[in-house]
């Protein structure tokens, strides 16, 4: 790459380090997970020696849910394929650090010359494949200079983007070294063209694939069941405070309804701020933990006996909320009044309303729940109070938004399966 490009990079990967050394918790877990990584992955790649690999690298973990589909169909389909997933960001590693899916799991080294050719010493893939973005030059260019084919899949461009800016010529040769661009939608393919890259599918996204599957394997959860009855039930997936105001507000006035708040944080401090802003009885996951994993049966019966009694159920644990949104009527996704909104389509595949704050827009899936009518924005309390209490009264309005939104899941679902009868026909 050009010396604009690497001095750039440089300066970046200098950066982590002075704040890894200043104790910035996420830039020392980058810092130390690299540490002497081609030892450590030499050794993770002695049992797949002789063995076709595939690579996949994700920046972190959206993206690898992204791939994932792909990677479980490979194994199914081709089980003779050893898999290597990579990761940038501690955000995916830590999280998926043992997914069993993938034969070797590790940090991807900065994007240096030397660097890159190691790792692909190492890992020799015979394909490699990134998800949605990481345009890394090096590694990029040495896997052309290679000759090994490199695809994008579930790519998405917009014209904020460098590429398409005035300045965005030392990094468009990064795009030039994709044997093939599968994105998203018709902007990306247009931005794409309009800087003479012709090598592009317009086949959607994975993740639509992706909540098809999590929906199949959900999990029974009789205590969610038994909480739920047969009242009219909220969801609010990976809330945050100022969501929690506005949903706890409405659930206070609303004794008809009951509600299930699984926090996008779970420490302590945030859980006793959720306590403090409720009216009716509520229980935490924590607390019936201990019980359900006693195998006691007349423990667990009085567990849920208990359940019925109360109003909210409050998840302070990870691992349960895909599953438990087929409990509820509605959904409300958090962060739409900070960082931006968290999973819309987890909900959406249940077939239920989906709900969220207004920082959605720039969230394709969010914007087509709309325009499907089975997604829904609000700016205030007022308009979602105005919102609950129509699907509260209006069971057909309920009913039919639920189906539009799990109409818009299923209907831009199978781009998994264009992209890998393209990548790995025979």
């Amino acid at each position: 790459m050009n010396i604009l490009y690497n001095i750039g990079t440089r300066a970046y990967f200098g950066g982590i380090a002075i704040a890894s050394a200043f104790g910035h918790r996420k830039a020392k877990q980058m810092q130390d997970g690299r540490k002497d990584w081609a030892v450590g992955l030499a050794e993770k790649m002695k049992p797949l020696a002789g063995q076709k690999v595939i690579w996949f690298h994700a920046a972190s973990l959206g993206e690898f849910e992204q791939g994932r589909p792909l990677i479980e169909s490979l194994h199914e389909r081709y089980p003779e394929y050893r898999i290597v997933q990579t990761f940038f960001s501690p955000s995916g590693y830590e999280v998926r650090k043992n997914y069993k899916g993938a034969d070797v799991i590790c940090y991807l080294p900065y994007d240096k010359k030397s660097e890159c050719c190691k790792f692909l010493d190492l890992v020799k893939p015979e394909i490699a494949i990134i998800v949605k973005y990481e345009f890394w030059g090096n590694i990029l260019e040495e896997l052309k200079r290679r000759q090994i084919p490199t695809y994008l899949v579930s790519g998405i461009f917009r014209p904020r983007q460098a590429f398409f800016k005035w300045y965005g010529g030392m990094l468009r040769p990064a795009l030039d070294c994709f044997t093939h661009l599968f994105v998203q939608d018709e902007e990306s393919r247009s931005l794409l063209e309009s800087i003479g890259i012709r090598n592009v599918t317009i086949c959607g996204d994975t993740r639509f694939d992706r909540v098809i599957a999590i929906r199949q394997q959900a999990k029974n959860l009789q205590w969610a069941e038994t909480f739920r009855g047969n009242h009219f039930t909220l969801v609010a997936g990976s809330s945050w405070p100022k969501d929690e105001d506005i949903v706890i507000d409405h659930f206070n006035r609303h004794p008809e309804m009951k509600l299930i708040d699984a926090p996008h944080e779970i420490h302590e401090e945030h859980v006793q701020s959720i306590i403090a802003k409720l009216k009716r009885p509520y229980m935490r996951y924590s607390e019936m933990k201990p019980v359900l994993e006693s195998g006691d049966e007349s423990a667990v019966k009085a567990l849920l006996d208990k359940l019925q009694a109360v109003d909210c159920l409050i998840i302070d644990a990870i691992g349960f909320l895909s599953s438990i949104y087929k409990y509820g009527d509605v959904a409300y996704i958090g962060g739409g009044f900070g960082v931006g909104i968290h999973n819309t389509l987890e909900a959406a595949v249940y077939g239920m309303p989906v709900v969220f704050g207004p920082n959605h827009t720039a969230f394709r899936e969010a914007l087509g729940l709309i325009d499907a009518k089975g997604g829904f924005t609000i700016s205030n309390q007022a308009q979602y109070d105005a919102l609950m209490d129509k699907f509260i009264a209006d069971s057909e309005f309920l009913t039919t938004s639920g189906a539009h939104s799990g109409a818009y899941v299923s209907e831009n679902s199978g781009a998994s399966e264009m992209i890998f009868s393209a990548l790995f026909k025979k």
